[in-house]
């Protein structure tokens, strides 16, 4: 290889001439490693040309599978099971508002009707759809108002979401089940997750009242008494707000 001089350079004396003789050599060592290097790297991109490009290939056809799938086929089954969740959510609107006809009407909600779903076949049929994922939430709810509370338990904890209401809701009732179980202590546990799930003016005081009262049932008074005072404070507003010094003056006896 060709030694490379800095244009217009001439050494001055004989130790100027040394040192640009060394730097001379030294850069020739530079660009002669590189060109090795580069050498190297072309042949082994030569010999593995075919599992290079298959590589990619895999990689492209994932990407274009995925993209697929999410467009001709998830797309239209989450709509499709969206449509179906409707008609029980129907009858489970109409159980909450029709005292006499209640029970039945949750028996349609969880087992359809008529020849469409209910809440349990949305979870079946269309599993991994935001829809079925509400269904569980929503039959949860309906074993909770049926008073099958293992059932509103399995349900509502295998129910998932980020959403402020619904999120605390769920942690909520699964309070609710245990406190009819007559197990205090896991009611304490899921109402303070339901509180603490989302900072709002609907849930936030509503748990922060259940989880007071069980506090206080299990003699926990200054952790009822914590939580009272936060609703006087924080939500003075809020229904729960109330009779809040009764309970706050109960919490300090």
């Amino acid at each position: 290889m060709a030694t490379y001089k800095k244009r217009g350079f001439k050494p001055k004396n004989k130790a100027e001439e040394v040192r640009a003789d060394e730097e001379n050599s030294t850069t020739a060592e530079v660009f002669s490693t590189l060109d090795e290097s580069a050498s190297k790297t072309e042949a082994w991109v030569q010999k593995n040309q075919s599992y290079i490009l298959g590589t990619i290939g895999i990689i492209a056809l994932a990407v274009l599978g995925y993209l697929a799938y999410n467009e001709f086929i998830q797309k239209p089954k989450e709509a499709s099971a969206a449509n179906e969740l409707f008609y029980p959510q129907q009858y489970f609107d109409q159980a909450l508002a029709n005292e006499t006809e209640r029970d039945s009407l949750f028996g349609l909600a969880l087992s359809g009707a008529e020849g469409k779903y209910g809440f349990l076949d949305i979870m079946e049929e269309y599993k991994g759809t935001k829809a079925a994922n509400l269904a569980k939430y929503s039959a949860g709810m309906t074993y909770l108002n049926l008073q099958q509370y293992q059932d509103a338990i399995s349900y509502l904890e295998d129910f998932s979401s980020d959403d402020a209401i619904l999120g605390a809701m769920a942690k909520g009732g699964i309070g609710d089940a245990f406190a009819q179980l007559n197990q205090p202590e896991e009611a304490l546990e899921y109402y303070e997750k339901a509180f603490a799930h989302n900072v709002n003016d609907y849930t936030t005081p509503r748990f922060l009242y259940k989880a007071g009262v069980t506090a206080l049932n299990l003699q926990q008074k200054t952790k009822a008494l914590g939580y009272f005072q936060r609703i006087k404070e924080e939500f003075s507003t809020s229904q729960e707000a109330n009779n809040i010094d009764v309970v706050i003056g109960l919490s300090k006896n």
